[in-house]
């Protein structure tokens, strides 16, 4: 959150700063040359409990070489939320892919287990869930629909660092899973994504797709075993993350807990506060469910106000707090109004929260005064607007 009061995002300490200045001065910044990278995926996997992690240069790009290794390919449907961030399905339009939506639960914001099956038709390849807000999807369901049908589940956890699905660990439930370490995340590399899965022939597929399809770790040639000559298999990317990005991920990851606890902390104080105020619809939490309190989102009921959500957005902003919006759905859009001819009644779910949602500030460089200012503030504009 920069141009508030607030300490600004992301939480970094001298450490990282410290990290950084090491890997340049060492002049080995790149996959190839380094060991940052390398350490980096083995302490994630083993952080994620899965046998393989693959960096990458952001979230997106995994999602986007996920299906590539997949063998999802043009025509292909995939079907993922309306309630998301465009990189989920820009990945697959620019695969010639095409885009499937399904309305939300209420409460989650979550694709809807139940209205996936109507979607499914033979041109069906994957389901790409979104674990909006760190709310785990309910998995089970979705996974029994995916081995009915032959599909592949690769899962947006771009949100869900911490996430667990009936205490499983958010990693271990889809073919591969997406993080994203962009600046506002859970915890970032500035920049920055990781692929993980249980699968062995995908990961070294996923390792030669994000090194321009090179079949072995080209890195080796610069490398005390001397010149090794290499082989192009795949018409691969390149989007690796870098050791610059890996050195800030390495001390990252060691405050994982640290940051969560003060995200459950600051949670609990926005639950309590507002659990009793009539006008606001709170974040619900599924039973089998331990989310990552990624965004904190709250659901204004309208029908009780004298002002829409832009609005309230704006007198909050006005105040000197910063808020956000996650999301107007992806069918609201311009683009898939015009290309796909989507409407609000499509997905009628998604297009009531799209009208009502607002994210409170949420990262670890808060305090509790800084909440508490928060609150104090949506409470003196909900009583402002009051109807």
């Amino acid at each position: 959150m920069l141009n508030t009061p607030f300490s600004p995002w992301p939480s970094f300490s001298p450490e990282e700063v410290q990290a950084v200045a090491d890997v340049v001065a060492s002049n080995r910044v790149n996959y190839w040359t380094g060991d940052r990278c390398r350490t980096f995926e083995k302490r994630f996997a083993e952080w994620a409990g899965t046998k393989h992690a693959i960096a990458l240069a952001n979230g997106t790009v995994a999602l986007d070489v996920a299906l590539k290794a997949l063998g999802i390919g043009p025509g292909d449907e995939v079907i993922t939320t309306p309630m998301t961030f465009p990189a989920t399905t820009n990945v697959i339009l620019l695969q010639r892919l095409k885009p499937v939506f399904a309305d939300i639960e209420p409460g989650t914001l979550t694709i809807d287990p139940r209205k996936i099956e109507a979607k499914i038709t033979p041109r069906t390849r994957a389901i790409i869930p979104v674990h909006f807000a760190g709310h785990p999807c309910d998995m089970t369901p979705i996974q029994e629909l995916a081995d009915r049908h032959k599909l592949v589940i690769i899962e947006d956890a771009a949100h869900a660092l911490e996430s667990r699905y009936k205490g499983k660990k958010i990693g271990n439930l889809g073919h591969a899973t997406a993080f994203s370490f962009y600046a506002n995340k859970n915890i970032t590399t500035g920049e920055g994504g990781m692929l993980v899965t249980n699968d062995d022939a995908l990961a070294e597929t996923l390792r030669i797709l994000r090194l321009q399809g090179i079949s072995h770790d080209a890195w080796k040639r610069h490398g005390k075993s001397g010149f090794s000559h290499w082989e192009q298999t795949l018409a691969g990317h390149k989007c690796n993350m870098s050791d610059l990005n890996a050195s800030i991920g390495l001390h990252q990851i060691k405050k994982v807990e640290r940051f969560m606890a003060l995200r459950k902390k600051y949670v609990s104080m926005y639950d309590r506060a507002f659990a009793d105020v009539a006008e606001l619809e709170t974040p619900v939490v599924r039973d089998y469910a331990t989310p990552a309190h990624h965004i904190y989102v709250l659901s204004l009921r309208l029908e009780r106000l004298t002002i829409d959500r832009d609005g309230f957005l704006d007198a909050i902003q006005s105040t000197g707090i910063g808020v956000a919006l996650h999301y107007v759905a992806l069918h609201l859009q311009p683009y898939y109004v015009k290309n796909f001819n989507t409407k609000p009644q499509d997905f009628p779910i998604a297009s009531n929260y799209s009208e009502r949602v607002i994210t409170l500030p949420l990262y670890p460089k808060m305090s509790s005064a800084d909440v508490e200012r928060v609150i104090g503030t949506v409470k003196d504009l909900i009583k402002k607007f009051r109807r």
